[in-house]
């Protein structure tokens, strides 16, 4: 009788552990997915990614189609610290993503997602309530390569940029229609106890967690400094 009491107290112990985790492996997957976009050849233009406030990292959304189609993932944004956003990359809060689409395709497709949210109202949309992106937030398709030379004027006034990686397939991808929102439970696992995004975001800097040290990491590394701010103050 003791051993199964033991074996089932192993077991509830181990899902309990998983359901914890969740939010952690979620997170320690965004800092793979942001870390494989940024050695790509040609990815996001190294002058965007400097000036960017924030970035969002969605891996693995989900798009289905059977007549009418949706879609839904669930990743992290990382601010610059700051009131300016003008300091080094602080801690991660929990995001999920909702949409959806019409069309005659069948199927379904993993899309791993990347979006730059280019200044603080764009910041200012996301942190407390679901935004529509086209609606309460101006998104374009991000220009990809070195430069952005070709980039038109409606992108570069968008407040966010937005970007996808599919079968291999790097891209700027149109997400006008799709939700964004802070996932406060999921930030609750990640941290241990209820935070929301606005605290996590803009509050007073606090540790990052171990979950979240990579995506920050690769983030220090390729954009260290917010070089839109080091002009402002020329």
């Amino acid at each position: 009788m003791v051993r199964y009491v033991v074996a089932f107290s192993l077991i509830f112990g181990m899902a309990t552990v998983g359901a914890q985790n969740k939010g952690q492996g979620r997170l320690e997957n965004c800092g793979t997915v942001m870390e494989e976009v940024l050695n790509i050849p040609e990815n996001i233009p190294q002058d965007l990614l400097d000036t960017a406030e924030c970035v969002i990292v969605i891996p693995s959304m989900m798009n289905v189609a059977m007549g009418v189609g949706g879609s839904w993932g669930h990743g992290a944004m990382v601010c610059r610290t700051g009131s300016r956003f003008d300091g080094p990359w602080g801690a991660p809060a929990m995001y999920s993503t909702e949409g959806g689409s019409f069309g005659l395709q069948i199927g379904a497709e993993a899309t791993d997602l990347v979006l730059l949210v280019m200044n603080p109202r764009g910041v200012g949309a996301l942190l407390d309530n679901k935004v529509k992106l086209g609606a309460g937030a101006s998104v374009s398709a991000g220009p990809k390569g070195r430069a952005t030379e070709a980039s038109t004027d409606a992108t570069m006034r968008a407040e966010i940029l937005s970007y996808s990686r599919s079968r291999g397939l790097f891209a700027g991808v149109s997400l006008s229609g799709t939700s964004l929102r802070p996932d406060n439970d999921a930030s609750a696992e990640v941290y241990g106890h209820k935070l929301t995004a606005r605290r996590i975001l803009t509050g007073a800097p606090m540790a990052v967690p171990a979950s979240g040290q990579r995506l920050v990491d690769v983030l220090q590394k390729h954009a260290p400094h917010n070089t839109s701010k080091t002009n402002q103050q020329q």
